[in-house]
């Protein structure tokens, strides 16, 4: 690494820490004034909270790490233009790209780390997140359940129903379960009456308890049968697992109004959930245009790391000269745009108003082009 490179990449990095620390201070601060009486409603306790918040961490990062970078990137170059060593650096013969590329290079950088986080990381910590508010919710109690389960997976041919879900346990109550075997059979599953039906996952298969079974054979107007009631058995037909169940009921759970804020699945749950809903185009086009932005947007939203460099570039680079406060105040400025352009972006692709490539690519498409031309209209 060249000392020039050094030079620039030092001078960016400690503003970006403090930024980075300030904008996620402010972020926590303000989501735990607005919902500190929820919380405690919830009986969560001091504790408890910074446990709650710990786990929003790599969320809450993810999105002030744009930000963060814009604010430090006007703030370094805001520096180096008011005591004229951008001018320097360009008569001694460094170029325009040259002099862009470690700011290029920490965009890159930072945009791959934010991929990870939000593929890998994020969904794990805000799945404990809300079990947390679940247990605590629940008096004590330390399992997580989910309400109201409803799956229904059309290229296995099966249906699950449970009254609770437990996600950590992956215990099933009331449950009712449809699904057809190779030879065309529909089967049936139904909780006994009066008795404590529940499902449980044990050595890769699902085991049912206090259930009665209904067949119904292969072929038109046959009428089912009905079979003994059976205190326990197991389902090997079933292939769903819990995984499975855990992401499909995140994803049937979301509602469109929730899906137009912001990025809530991760690459992984929307394939599996393609993978297990083939026909989701002409069966569910709403919930075909509501993951594919979601899709289409966690694509894109590593990319905005290096369109806030090309934006900051000539904002920092120029403006900075006529006033010191011109680049903070256009930082804000942007951040601003940006995000309600994010935002119509998610709500226009969400509502099939725009295809969802269009609609999750129009923020970075947008800015970056602008950041472009306006760096290479610089002196």
């Amino acid at each position: 690494m060249r000392l020039l490179d050094r030079y620039l990449l030092r001078e960016l990095v400690v503003p970006l820490f403090y930024c980075m620390a300030g904008f996620q201070v402010f972020w926590t601060a303000f989501d735990l004034f607005s919902r500190m009486r929820d919380l405690q409603n919830r009986g969560l306790s001091g504790a408890d909270i910074a446990r709650y918040y710990l786990y929003q961490t790599p969320e809450l990062l993810a999105t002030v790490l744009p930000v963060a970078l814009l604010l430090a990137m006007l703030y370094s170059l805001t520096n180096h233009a008011r005591n004229n060593e951008l001018v320097a650096m360009r008569a001694a013969g460094v170029s325009r790209l040259r002099l862009c590329s470690p700011y290029l290079a920490v965009g890159l950088v930072l945009g791959t780390g934010l991929f990870a986080m939000a593929e890998f990381v994020i969904p794990r910590t805000n799945a404990k997140a809300a079990n947390l508010l679940l247990a605590i919710s629940s008096q004590g109690n330390p399992e997580a359940w989910k309400h109201d389960l409803n799956v229904r997976l059309p290229k296995e041919h099966q249906f699950i129903h449970a009254e609770r879900f437990n996600v950590e346990t992956y215990r099933l109550d009331k449950p009712t379960v449809e699904f057809r075997t190779p030879d065309g059979a529909h089967h049936e599953l139904l909780p006994r009456q009066k008795l404590e039906s529940r499902a449980e996952w044990k050595n890769g298969q699902w085991v049912f308890y206090n259930m009665e079974w209904k067949r119904t054979p292969p072929g038109e107007q046959v009428p089912p049968v009905n079979l003994p009631p059976l205190e326990q058995t197991n389902v090997t037909q079933l292939s769903i697992t819990p995984a499975q169940l855990i992401t499909a009921q995140k994803i049937t759970s979301l509602s469109k109004e929730m899906a137009a804020k912001r990025l809530h699945l991760s690459l992984g749950e929307i394939r599996e959930f393609r993978r297990l809903n083939p026909n989701l185009r002409a069966t569910q086009p709403e919930m075909h245009a509501k993951l594919s932005t979601q899709y289409h947007g966690r694509l894109a939203q590593p990319w905005a790391c290096v369109v806030v460099v090309l934006v900051a570039l000539p904002f920092g680079g120029v403006t900075a000269r006529r006033n010191t406060f011109v680049g903070v105040a256009a930082s804000v400025v942007l951040c601003f745009l940006y995000f309600i352009l994010l935002r119509v972006g998610l709500g226009m692709g969400t509502g099939a108003v725009l295809p969802p490539v269009i609609a999750a690519w129009l923020p970075n498409a947008v800015f970056g082009l602008a950041g472009i031309i306006m760096t290479w209209r610089m002196p």
